[in-house]
């Protein structure tokens, strides 16, 4: 016969909650209460599936993880980070790739909720209204990646997005750049985005330079984009003297069109990235980047959802409030410096 947590209950003449508790290894139970729901457990030779558990608790020992592109190398950085957290944990894992879509990101929502998921990591190249609107509508935990959300009071995991930006720009210019192009993602509800680019601005501000809005481009975190943008400069004889693009994927896109065209990089044009995935160090020429540390990144997501549930067990409030990891500038091969006599040329 198999036994149900009732039955537990009845024989050890307490609740179906105290047993539930006892089962979680819940602290707020008595010794003598812990012992009979013990005894009958034994007894019973009861064994509570993980579904029993999820639904009596309300919750289970899993993460929901949504992600834009499962292939995407910052992605699987932060991805690697997130597995090996839940893993040493005794957590699992469900990852739901949207492609950016918000119908999808909006199902993979009410999934998780649906699941009694311990909390949700989301990871997105942006952040519509509708999907606003769901994360503020669900009671599941919900922590953000490298984004500080205008309209959402959850936690984030991420760098000091303006001061690597700034900090990349004044690099170049300290380099002799004085055309410097921007690749970056869009402006629809990018506050990383927003956050990277003021960074630039600033930088150019304080250096008593302009920004040159036809050298501004929209990569949409794509090599085919980016490829297609730089051909387009080089087109338009508007060719900058460094490229900064706000992922290393967009970096390596303006690089090829410049050495399909002929010219060198660094030689011609310097090229620098952002995020430093596998890739900028594997690219010839290994590329300046900005460095994220996304595995601790992933590391730190999950450790905010399980420090927050193991204070009480009841979940994490939403605060808005926002963790801030160390960034740090990687020089590689893919810029040099100008000599004064070409500035201005």
């Amino acid at each position: 016969m198999k036994y149900t947590i009732k039955d537990v209950a009845d024989r050890a003449g307490v609740s179906i909650a105290t047993v539930s508790r006892v089962i979680n290894g819940s602290s707020v139970v008595s010794e003598k209460s812990r012992q009979k729901v013990m005894e009958a457990i034994e007894e019973l030779d009861f064994k509570p599936s993980q579904i029993a558990r999820n639904l009596v608790m309300q919750t289970s020992n899993t993460i929901g993880v949504i992600v834009p592109a499962l292939s995407n190398q910052f992605t699987g950085g932060i991805l690697n980070g997130i597995e090996e957290k839940t893993s040493s944990c005794g957590y699992d894992i469900l990852v739901g790739g949207t492609g950016g879509d918000v119908e999808r990101e909006r199902r993979y929502l009410e999934l998780f909720q649906e699941r009694h998921v311990a909390g949700i990591i989301f990871m997105g190249w942006q952040l519509k209204p509708q999907t606003v609107n769901v994360i503020n509508s669900i009671s599941v935990p919900v922590v953000m990646m490298n984004r500080n959300a205008s309209g959402l009071k959850v936690p984030t995991v991420s760098i000091d997005n303006f001061r690597a930006s700034y900090q990349m720009t004044k690099y170049l210019i300290e380099k002799g750049h004085r055309k410097i192009a921007f690749f970056r993602n869009s402006v629809d509800i990018d506050a990383c985005g927003v956050e990277q680019y003021s960074g630039f601005e600033r930088a150019l501000a304080e250096a008593g330079m302009e920004i040159d809005r036809s050298l501004v481009k929209y990569g949409e975190f794509s090599e085919e984009r980016s490829y297609q943008l730089m051909s387009e400069l080089i087109r338009q004889e508007n060719i900058p003297t460094a490229v900064f693009a706000t992922s290393d994927i967009m970096a390596i896109g303006a690089a090829n069109a410049i050495k399909d065209s002929g010219m060198d990089v660094p030689g011609d044009v310097s090229v620098v990235g952002f995020n430093d995935v596998e890739m900028a160090s594997l690219y010839r020429p290994a590329l300046t980047v900005i460095h994220q540390p996304l595995f601790a990144m992933g590391e730190e997501a999950v450790k905010m959802i399980l420090d927050s549930r193991n204070k009480d067990g009841s979940g994490m409030e939403n605060d808005g409030r926002i963790v801030m990891l160390p960034h740090k500038l990687v020089q590689r091969d893919s810029c040099r410096s100008i000599p004064v006599e070409e500035e201005g040329k």
